[in-house]
Parts: structure tokens; C-alpha cells; sequence
């Protein structure tokens, strides 16, 4: 199946913020097969600031890895293999590995990552440069 770039399209769109259309689409098309985990949230917390809380419960901060190139966030999650010489009579904690891709609008650039209470929050900050900004004209 082709792929086609309606990114053209969106351009002409007013008054509708694409970040997260942008995010979730991405994220539905999971690479591993994993699309819903681990669960996440996207929070609109300014005009221009955004976190994204995803539930990683079990995992340290050395199994986890974010990585930002271009327009694309993804945070990847590599359980170390400890569970030799461990007996479950049942296991319903999730300890698998996963990776989640976010594309993000442009301009957006993200801020910091924190880890607290199994959940891994990345703030967002859309950062519009000058250039690119509206300017007023004044007619002579």
C-alpha cells in the first residue's frame, strides 16, 4: 500500500492545533505490535507547553531511553533480564520491552523527561522562531 503526504492539506487549516492528532496517529501505528502499551497521556498544560505521562511501572531510568531526531519523539523501554531463578505462581505485571513513536508538529522541541511513581512524564515546549512568526506590515 502507497503512502500519500497530506501534509499539504493541513496547511490551509485554521484554528485546529495537529500536535495531537500528530501523537496519537503515530503512536496507533506501533512498530512492535504493542500499540496500547504501555498506556499514555497527552496533557495540554499552556498554549505552548505539553507533557506527555506514559505508566511505566517496573522499569528503572537505565531501562529507559528517549530519543529526539527531527520530528519524531521515541521512548523505548528494555527490561534487564533478571527473572532467572524466579518462581511465579502468576504474573499479571507486564515486564516487557517496548518502543513508542510520537511525531511531533513542527517547532516542537522537547524540554526534560522525569521519572516518579512508575510514571515517565516529557514536557513539550512548541518553540515558533522568529522568521516564522507573523509580522505586521505597515503600508506607506
Amino acid at each position: 500500500m502507497s503512502r500519500f503526504d497530506f501534509s499539504p492539506l493541513y496547511r490551509s487549516a485554521i484554528g485546529f492545533d495537529r500536535l495531537a492528532s500528530l501523537m496519537e496517529n503515530a503512536a496507533s501505528n506501533g512498530s512492535n505490535g504493542n500499540s496500547g502499551y504501555p498506556p499514555y497521556n497527552i496533557e495540554l498544560l499552556s498554549e505552548n507547553q505539553y507533557r506527555i505521562s506514559m505508566a511505566v511501572a517496573g522499569f528503572a531510568r537505565n531501562e529507559l531511553e528517549i530519543t529526539s531526531h527531527e520530528n519524531t519523539l521515541m521512548v523505548k523501554g528494555h527490561k534487564a533480564q533478571e527473572q532467572q531463578g524466579r518462581n511465579y505462581l502468576y504474573q499479571g505485571i507486564a515486564e516487557r520491552g517496548f518502543e513508542r513513536r510520537f511525531q511531533l508538529a513542527d517547532h516542537i522541541k522537547v524540554t526534560g523527561a522525569d521519572l516518579e511513581n512508575g510514571l515517565l512524564h516529557i514536557d513539550l515546549v512548541r518553540e515558533v522562531p522568529e522568521a516564522a512568526k507573523p509580522r505586521t506590515i505597515s503600508i506607506g
